[in-house]
């Protein structure tokens, strides 16, 4: 009785771990966001188990039937389209109902979006604060003001066409000048890092076609004594 948690790649198929496909291989279940991304996966992999559809608009319902299964003695695998499961993914639900009922969980480290998009983008990554996607309406300018004071750097999800409206409110919000890197496409073969100010970053993709999955990471509030160094030698320029 198990419940593994298994990282996929999120571009590059060497990406996946030995230990994954060790796992893949041995459990009785195969749990998948999209079935036929999953199957593709196993395919390559040449693995052959039986798999059932686990996302976001069936996990209420699917995830005590998970859990009988579970207390029968099965070992059952998530996995997400790509990355991490239970990152902007599902898997929180399930992953508390078997904390509920003492099953045993174990994530396995490895791929996900953000990490490598943090740490090359030039920006801090000593702190830094996840928010994932921004609802799309309601709320929105809430969680904006609620970023904007954050001296941490930020990191969010957003699909290539927000992602001009995203960088727009980022100036609205967080100031023109909040230093923006948007890593397109992590660990595939177009893998692209564009990093600029933020009204230059939205200029540049005003005319600049995204395309692909999309990490947002964006430099912190500045500090008391940083802000008071930003308006002095605004001061100076008059």
């Amino acid at each position: 009785m198990m419940l593994y948690l298994v990282p996929t790649p999120v571009g590059n198929l060497e990406d996946i771990t030995l230990r994954a496909l060790r796992i893949l291989k041995e459990c009785d279940v195969v749990l998948a966001e999209d079935t036929r991304t999953s199957g593709k996966l196993l395919h390559h992999f040449q693995i052959d188990k039986p798999m059932w559809s686990f996302h976001a608009f069936n996990e209420h319902k699917a995830v005590q039937g998970i859990i009988s299964k579970l207390q029968e003695g099965k070992v059952i695998a998530l996995v997400t389209d790509a990355g991490t499961p239970g990152i902007s993914d599902p898997g929180f639900l399930l992953v508390r109902a078997c904390r509920e009922q003492h099953i045993p969980v174990c994530a396995l480290p490895g791929p996900t979006a953000f990490v490598p998009a943090l740490v090359a983008s030039g920006l801090p990554a000593d702190k830094f604060y996840f928010e994932g996607f921004l609802p799309h309406k309601k709320g929105r300018q809430t969680r904006w003001k609620y970023l904007s004071c954050m001296d941490a750097t930020i990191i969010l999800y957003e699909s290539p066409h927000r992602l001009l409206k995203c960088l727009q409110e980022i100036v609205e919000f967080l100031g023109p000048d909040r230093k923006v890197c948007v890593a397109r496409e992590i660990s595939k073969k177009f893998e692209e890092f564009v990093i600029l100010p933020a009204r230059e970053c939205a200029e540049f993709y005003s005319v600049q076609e995204a395309k692909g999955e999309i990490v947002l990471v964006i430099e912190g509030a500045p500090t008391r004594s940083r802000a008071r160094e930003l308006e002095e030698s605004r001061d100076l320029d008059v």
